[in-house]
Parts: structure tokens; C-alpha cells; sequence
């Protein structure tokens, strides 16, 4: 079968699960299969609505093609005619990228319980697990897919620019200085030679994506490089690898060094992949507070859950733009950039690093990550579970019940610390933009009180529920299933048992634990999906987000099905 055929039929077997899962589209048994329209499959269930589904056929008998699929459900999909070549143009980069994937030499599950956390990183296939267009990168041409997507694994070397300093914020930990950070960044060879260009007392270094360099800054900002607010300085010599989140680049030539995330006006899963300046002046900030509340606090000790902060961020602000738009335009959000800690510096001999991403991962001979390093782990696969269990789940539960504090936990977001294959603690990224304190009463410093959010108390666990019960482990236990390791009965006990475990150990929080019922029998169905169909160039209002958010019905919680 060659790749374009094997990416159609993985991608509508996606958009069946999917759509079937927010209750979009409602399959019907026939005998021993289902159909919905002309397409009919076979399928497992699993807890949460979820369907394993394999072998689509059309009642015509020919290939099944995902932009014919799309293309004859949208009306029921809900996308509007204007929208459907956008959304389709998503649907067929997401091919593309799949397709791409399918022609790399062949890197076995097993291969990647062993491999480096840069191969890792490249070697992942899938995406966000519950989007359907999860590759879109609109504004990507050929030659920016080789050179920019995360799945070529490929070198980038960044641009730099000078920008004026009364027209750019510069933020910095309350840990270090940005003068101090720019020379163990760069180093004073290349300072030196930037200061020749652009003197560093009338201008800030930033770097910039290649990509929006050339297609962005150098036009579209063509005025402010005419007037010498930019200058452009060149590259560096350290090479980066872009990471699954896009705009975010690894430092391969000293991995020591910071992550460094940019602007990069690029159309990706429902949202203008930019960076706000005026965000980017409260960044270190919130840093500083998520780490010191994470690295005080006990439990989150006991079970090592640690943060990497972004300890510095650069913005410009074009006022052209800036007087022609309102403040979440995305032609606000063109040219900044922050740096990031790197994982690398605090790992003790013997661990080693991947994307939490990798335990969804499955090779294209349908074996998982997940399944090869319980494995490999010499594990019962309830006690490896239980591990992953404890250093996921559990911080991000006492987070909630102590501060209501909440992360993104999805799967690129975390990183996985592994010792002989065992998950032993995780480290969370993408703090500023992501977070959200839900609590009036949670005291945070006045420069961080952006991230304080007025969530309805019965919406609050949905931080638990659909973020990492939904969106996670619905797709984790099935994969564990189908190896043979653990039921989804098992699964969910394990699960159970780890929370009732945290919290007989952490009396202290009962009231919240009363509060919100992880053990509640239902939660409200929130439907991701729906949320980009609806509106796939920017999926929710920024300065409401939880009021965009779109609710249909009920889920079972799983939780309620395992023993006492």
C-alpha cells in the first residue's frame, strides 16, 4: 500500500474516532460493523466514548480519501462554505506531514525506548491526539517544511536582529540579568560583533524564526527597517532543532543552553502561531511565581515535579500595527521571542529525557512507545503505570486542590525524566501563555494577575477531566490494551488507586477533595474538535477562554467503574 493511501485511511479513521467522540457524527451497527454515510468500519469501545476504529471502506469500493471525507460531511461537520478550503488546506498539509513521515528510514517503538531525546522529539508522528488537523502550517511552503517542521529533524540556525530599545519590552527573571543572559547565550565573540552593527546601549538582540525573516519581518516591517528601528545582524553559530511545538527550538550545539521560542505568523491547529510583546513583559514573572509555589511546596518535592522557566523574553511593538488593531490581532504578535531553560542541566547519571508526547506514539507497525517501555522496564505493567500515574497525574491534581493552579498537560508540553524505562518524575513547560489560577483567593504578584481566570466552580476539574483523562489516558489505555498489558478496567484502577492513595496522604485538602469530586460519577463532554471546525483561524477568544469553550453532554467518569 503506498504512503498517500496509508496516511487517507489513518487520518479518516482519526476523524471518525474523533467526530463520533464530541457527538458530531453518530454511527450506525450493521452486523458486525458500522457505518456512517458510505463509510463503514469496525471498531473497539473503550471508556470516555472512545472508538478504536479500524478498516474504512466506501460502499463504492474506492480509496478512501480524507479531503472527500471532510468535503462531504462539512455541513454536518459545521464548517461554513468560506471556511471549508481553509479547513481542507489544513486537512492536506496534515497528509503531507504524514505521508513525509512515512518515507523517514523506519524507527521502531522499540528503537526509541533507547534513543535521544533530539531523535525522539523528530521521530514522533501524530500530533495532538484529539485534533483532527493537526498539521496544518499554513504559510509553509516546501522547501520551509524541510528546513522548519520538527519531524525532519533538521538544523536551523536563527536570525538575529537589533530592535530600538523605546520600542521593544525586555523582561528578565528576578534571578539573573538580560546583559548576563545574552553572554552565556551568545558569548562575547559574537556580542562583539553584533555591537559593531548595532550598538547594544540604543538596541536589544533578539532572534527571530528564519522563516519570519524572510516572509514577515523583512516586509512587512519594511518601514521600521528603513528608519533603523531593525537591523538585521545575521546568525549565530549554534545550530537548533525545532520542536514539536514549531516555534520553539533546541539548542543541539550546546544543549545546556536555553530553548528559545519566536513569533511565527504561521496558521497551525486554530491559531496564528505569534508571540504578544505586551505578553511577553509579564513572562519571567509568572515564571518566577508558578517555580517558586512548585519548588516550596512538599508534595510536588515528594513526587519531583519541577518546571523549566522561561527566564526571559524580548518584544517589539510596531506601532503601525499597533494603531490599527486590537490588542489580540495577530498583527500584534509578529516579533518577540523568550528564552527557556533547558531540561538538560538538571538530570542526575542515569536519567534521560522524552516528550511525554512519545508514550502515544505508534510505530507503523502499530507497536506503541508505551507498550516498549513497559517492557523494557521489566515491570509488572500495573507497577509502571502507577509510576507514570505518580509523576504525572498526581502534581497536576495537588496543584489543583492546593492552589488551584492549572496547567496544559498535553503530551508536548511535559517532559518525562526515565530511569531503566521508568517514568520517575516530569518536568512541565510552556508556563506564561498556559497556566491559570482559578481561585480568587490563590495570592499571586500583581505583575502576574493576567493568569488568574473566572472559571464556574463546576468547570474547574475539567483541567483533570478533559486534559488529561480526555485527551490523554483515553488514548493511553487503549494502546496498552491492544499489546496485552493492561485491561481498561485494570488501567482505571490503577489510576483510582493512585489518587485515593494521594489524597489519604494529603488530609489537609480534604475540603477541596469534597469540593471537586475527581470521583463524581459524569463531567461535562468538552469538545475540542468543535472548537476548530467552528472557527479554525483562531479556536477561542484569548480574553475569554473559558467562555468559548463547547460542551455536549456527558462522559462517564472511568474512575467510578473501578473497585473501592
Amino acid at each position: 500500500m503506498n504512503h498517500w493511501t496509508v496516511v487517507n485511511q489513518a487520518l479518516v479513521r482519526k476523524a471518525l474516532a474523533e467526530f463520533t467522540h464530541e457527538r458530531i457524527l453518530e454511527p450506525v451497527a450493521v452486523g458486525d460493523r458500522y457505518a456512517v454515510g458510505r463509510y463503514s468500519f469496525t471498531a473497539r469501545h473503550y471508556p470516555l466514548n472512545h472508538w478504536d476504529i479500524s478498516d474504512v471502506v466506501r460502499d463504492d469500493g474506492s480509496a478512501v480519501d480524507a479531503l472527500e471525507f471532510i468535503t462531504e460531511f462539512h455541513e454536518q461537520l459545521g464548517i461554513g462554505r468560506e471556511m471549508l478550503p481553509v479547513y481542507l488546506e489544513e486537512i492536506s498539509s496534515t497528509l503531507a506531514s504524514a505521508a513525509y513521515k512515512l518515507s523517514k528510514p523506519d524507527l521502531t517503538a522499540a528503537d526509541l525506548v533507547t534513543a535521544d531525546f533530539q531523535t525522539i522529539e523528530a521521530g514522533m508522528t501524530e500530533g495532538h491526539p484529539c485534533f483532527v488537523a493537526n498539521n496544518g502550517r499554513l504559510g509553509f511552503g516546501l522547501t520551509d517544511y524541510l528546513a522548519y517542521a520538527p519531524e525532519t529533524g533538521a538544523g536551523v540556525q536563527l536570525s538575529w536582529i537589533a530592535t530600538r530599545r523605546d520600542r521593544t519590552t525586555v523582561s528578565c527573571s528576578s534571578s539573573l540579568a538580560f546583559d548576563e543572559l545574552m553572554r552565556s547565550e551568545l558569548g562575547d565573540d559574537v556580542l562583539a560583533r553584533f555591537a559593531v552593527v548595532a550598538d547594544p546601549a540604543e538596541y536589544v538582540y533578539m532572534p527571530v524564526h528564519p522563516w519570519q525573516w524572510d516572509n514577515k519581518t523583512s516586509i512587512t516591517f519594511a518601514a521600521d527597517i528603513a528608519q533603523r528601528h531593525i537591523v538585521h545582524l545575521g546568525s549565530t553559530d549554534d545550530v537548533y532543532q525545532p520542536q514539536q511545538s514549531i516555534r520553539t527550538f533546541f539548542n543541539r550545539s550546546e544543549p545546556s543552553r536555553c530553548y528559545v521560542k519566536t513569533a511565527l505568523s504561521v496558521l497551525n491547529m486554530g491559531f496564528m502561531r505569534g508571540l504578544s510583546p505586551s505578553y511577553m513583559a509579564a513572562t519571567p514573572a509568572i515564571n518566577d511565581w508558578v517555580h517558586s509555589v512548585v519548588s516550596n511546596d512538599v508534595v510536588l518535592k515528594r513526587y519531583g515535579f519541577t518546571v523549566l522557566r522561561e527566564i526571559a523574553a524580548v518584544g517589539y511593538h510596531n506601532r503601525y500595527y499597533e494603531n490599527a488593531t486590537e490588542k489580540t490581532s495577530p498583527y500584534r504578535k509578529m516579533l518577540s521571542a523568550l528564552w527557556r531553560e533547558s531540561p538538560v542541566p538538571s538530570l542526575e547519571p542515569g536519567e534521560r529525557l522524552a516528550t511525554m508526547a512519545s508514550l502515544l506514539h505508534v510505530d507503523r507497525h502499530g507497536a506503541s512507545v508505551a507498550a516498549a517501555l513497559v517492557r523494557a522496564s521489566g515491570l509488572a505493567p500495573a507497577d509502571w503505570l502507577r509510576a507514570y500515574v505518580d509523576a504525572y497525574l498526581i502534581p497536576l491534581l495537588h496543584s489543583f486542590y492546593a492552589y488551584e493552579l492549572v496547567f496544559m498537560p498535553h503530551g508536548e508540553n511535559l517532559i518525562l525524566v526515565l530511569r531503566d524505562a521508568i517514568p520517575i518524575r516530569v518536568i512541565m513547560k510552556d508556563i506564561a501563555e498556559e497556566i491559570a489560577v482559578l481561585s480568587p483567593s490563590t495570592e499571586v504578584p500583581a505583575e502576574a494577575e493576567r493568569v488568574r481566570a473566572d472559571v464556574p466552580d463546576d468547570e474547574k476539574l475539567l483541567s483533570i477531566f478533559t486534559d488529561v483523562f480526555d485527551c490523554i489516558f483515553r488514548f493511553l489505555s487503549p494502546l496498552l490494551d491492544r499489546e496485552g498489558l493492561l485491561t481498561p478496567s485494570e488501567f482505571w484502577s490503577v489510576v483510582a488507586e493512585a489518587i485515593r492513595d494521594y489524597q489519604s496522604a494529603t488530609p489537609e485538602l480534604a475540603e477541596a477533595f469534597a469540593k471537586y469530586d475527581i470521583f463524581a460519577p459524569e463531567f461535562a463532554l468538552s469538545c475540542l474538535n468543535r472548537l476548530q471546525l467552528r472557527n479554525n483561524q483562531q479556536m477561542v477568544d484569548l480574553t475569554d477562554v473559558a467562555g468559548s469553550l463547547q460542551f455536549v453532554g456527558t462522559l462517564q467518569n472511568p474512575l467510578t467503574a473501578s473497585p473501592s
